[in-house]
């Protein structure tokens, strides 16, 4: 989590030291909806840190950040804000992920996994899944219908082309995933906004708590097992690296095709 938060805060202040035209080369960098009191290092930690948790609160407008640094955020979002999180979901978010690492290393020595001197079977797989599909569900499809519904161009979309597509996709990851925060950009005052986002905020919040508590019923019912030599160290730095890959390819390649669709085709345009 700790590695995650820093790689987020690095990432977003190098693209928004990249910077184009006349006004952010004169400026050093791109400080458009920055407070000069904060400057790219400041502005850029708050940034990686209010996406990663549930806060909502920005010190600088993220819809005014280049491309790719708004990407970030929006990605920090769609990991699920596990580093470190928001209250409780965010510790629940890398529990759950950190049960799909050690059902993976178990295919891979082809022995049956365990976490916590519990086994995991096809039952709390299940719950697993269905908790890491819930919210990308959520997201995307809300995103969609509010791109192919008139009601979503005309009501609140300020900007067309792929920056106005990742001001939607980063208005539906922010409220599925309860952080509260928004790109400016977009007005969502109207009634069609505040119906499709509030459904969005009630699925996103109530739906993974109920696979994540029925994983955990699951795993209470279980008699405790105790570790072999097979059991993976989940203290060792193998698990930290698979953890880790296990975020960016299970999470992050779900929703590649809209970061494609949005910030990556802006930013490598």
């Amino acid at each position: 989590m700790g590695l995650y938060w820093a790689a987020s805060a690095a990432l977003i202040t190098f693209f928004e030291h990249q910077h184009s035209g006349a006004a952010a080369k004169i400026a050093g960098a791109a400080m458009e909806g920055k407070e000069v009191r904060f400057g790219i290092p400041g502005s850029s930690l708050f940034a990686a840190s209010t996406t990663l948790t549930s806060t909502g609160a920005v010190n600088s407008m993220h819809d005014s950040y280049t491309p790719l640094g708004g990407g970030v955020t929006i990605l920090n979002m769609m990991f699920g804000e596990i580093a470190p999180g928001g209250t409780g979901s965010g510790l629940y978010g890398i529990l759950v992920l950190a049960i799909v690492t050690v059902f993976v290393a178990g295919l891979m020595v082809g022995r049956t996994p365990e976490y916590l001197g519990k086994k995991l079977g096809a039952r709390e797989m299940k719950f697993a899944s269905l908790y890491i599909l819930t919210t990308p569900a959520i997201v995307l499809c809300g995103t969609g219908l509010a791109m192919s519904l008139s009601a979503g161009h005309g009501g609140g979309m300020l900007n067309s082309g792929p920056h106005g597509f990742s001001e939607v996709l980063y208005a539906f990851t922010s409220a599925a995933n309860n952080n509260g925060s928004a790109f400016a950009g977009i007005t969502v005052t109207s009634n069609h906004w505040q119906e499709a986002l509030g459904l969005a905020m009630a699925f996103g919040r109530f739906l993974p708590m109920v696979f994540v508590l029925a994983l955990a019923g699951s795993l209470a019912k279980q008699q405790h097992t105790p570790e072999s030599t097979g059991t993976l160290k989940t203290h060792s730095p193998l698990f930290v690296g698979m953890l880790s890959g296990v975020v960016l390819i299970v999470v992050g390649l779900t929703y590649f095709p809209a970061l494609a669709l949005g910030p990556l085709a802006e930013g490598l345009h």
